[in-house]
């Protein structure tokens, strides 16, 4: 049998400490990007600067290669290095065991002694045709992601019915308030009303509420005429007045003083603003979306919120859930946020076990925005290619894990496979086969849960 598969230029890694099979091997894919190596080190370093597709692997290296456990040993760090390597070990006849253990830690397959070319090339064709299409799948995930509501990633089935909600009511100009706790990705999600919605010409502008003392905040939001009070040298438009024809995103309005309460209730109503120091009314068109982290009812009751103000600005709420509620969003956070400091960065740097341990565990009251604060902080203190519970100042000894509220078997059980597939993508960066693996499932069945679960 002559096998012609294509394999121009492709990145081939082939480590034997034999001279003679290092010739033959290099004559056998002579078209191939081959690089050769006769030890772990060496191997390692060359697996890192060029990422090879496959990597043909002799398990007998030295300094011990008679025995099979320098090679496995290498097999095992080579998937740590990245587990979407294409491993194919070769082995002599007498050492099938040792073959099959390499399957078991995650090789692609094996092959035995003596070599027969076309059946080899066979074998590494077949190898890099399933590493481009997980890569493709790979690729197409990343994009998905990135472009589901402007980088909002979950694989939680409530926030994916709150993604499509958004996507529901963008196009309208319904008032829409976001509810949820500090770094949940309220403005990401108004970001995507935007982006959405008819408003998408126009400008986008943002105003925290609670961050701008009250003596400023009118004049923020609604501008001031020149002359208006000390210091008014010169007429200034307000953010409202900014952000006409496009979107003003009003953040923490929870923290509205109840005087300034009043003239948004007007602006709303009307649609007109005057300045401070100013007698004329100016017509704005915009839309108006707001959040908060606080009980609006609460403060309705206590007297510090003005509640025809609530109905106004909330014909349409979203909750957005914590992420200690959202199983498996953590890690696929974690790495979504590594994948984007890598980007424009040369070295790659990957989640130690003890880290995701430490990731699935943490309470995260400060959500996805310390979250990605503390990848962000991991990945510059490293100093290795593994980024570990240390360098995020996590604990990975702690147990986050709480009881599922509901009695219902059926549902305790779905809710646990969709959070053991979840997880485990996330550990394994998209790479199905892995994750496949991990949850001692086959391919197949990984893909028949995905869509039985729908997950995006």
């Amino acid at each position: 049998m002559i096998f012609d598969g294509k394999l121009n230029n492709v990145k081939l890694l082939i480590i034997d400490d034999d001279p003679g099979m290092q010739k033959q091997l290099k004559w056998c894919f002579s078209e191939m990007d081959v690089d050769i190596s006769d030890s772990r080190k060496q191997a390692l370093k060359l697996a890192e600067k060029n990422r090879p597709a496959v990597v043909i692997l002799d398990l007998g290296l030295p300094p011990d290669p008679a025995n099979a456990s320098e090679g496995l040993k290498l097999l095992d760090e080579l998937l740590q290095l990245d587990n979407a390597f294409k491993i194919i070990v070769v082995t002599g006849n007498e050492d099938r065991a040792n073959a099959l253990k390499a399957i078991e830690l995650g090789a692609y397959d094996f092959y035995q002694k003596p070599v027969d070319p076309d059946v080899l090339r066979l074998i590494v064709s077949r190898a890099h045709n399933l590493y481009q299409i997980e890569q493709e799948n790979r690729e197409l995930l990343n994009r998905n992601v990135n472009t589901l509501l402007n980088g909002f990633v979950t694989g939680h089935p409530a926030m994916k019915d709150i993604c499509q909600k958004i996507e529901k009511i963008a196009p309208s100009d319904i008032t829409v308030m976001l509810l949820g706790e500090s770094g949940t990705g309220k403005e990401m999600l108004a970001r995507s009303l935007y982006e959405l919605g008819s408003n998408k010409d126009g400008p986008f502008v943002a105003i925290n509420c609670a961050a701008i003392p009250e003596n400023l905040l009118e004049s923020e939001l609604f501008g001031y005429e020149k002359g208006a009070f000390t210091g008014a040298a010169k007429q200034t438009p307000g953010k409202i007045e900014v952000a006409g024809g496009g979107v003003l995103f009003l953040d923490e309005i929870g923290d509205l003083p109840l005087s300034l309460q009043a003239k948004l209730l007007r602006f709303l109503q009307e649609r007109v603003i005057e300045r401070i120091g100013g007698r004329q009314e100016i017509p704005v068109d915009l839309r108006v979306v707001c959040a908060t982290h606080q009980n609006l009812k609460e403060k309705i009751q206590n007297g510090s919120f003005r509640e025809d103000l609530y109905y106004r600005i909330s014909e349409i709420s979203v909750e957005i859930l914590p992420l200690r509620e959202r199983p498996g969003d953590a890690i696929l956070l974690a790495q979504y946020f590594l994948g984007k400091l890598q980007q424009n960065e040369s070295k790659r740097k990957k989640l130690h076990d003890d880290a995701i341990r430490a990731i699935e565990t943490h309470d995260w009251p400060g959500n996805a925005r310390e979250l990605e604060n503390r990848i962000k902080r991991g990945f510059i203190l490293a100093e290795s290619d593994y980024i570990t519970a240390d360098d995020l100042e996590l604990d990975a000894s702690l147990d986050g894990s709480a009881a599922d509220s509901t009695l219902n078997l059926k549902h305790v059980r779905q809710q646990a496979e969709h959070n053991a597939i979840v997880r485990a993508i996330g550990r394994c960066d998209g790479n199905l086969t892995a994750a496949a693996k991990l949850l001692g499932v086959s391919r197949p069945t990984v893909y028949d849960l995905i869509e039985k679960y729908d997950i995006k």
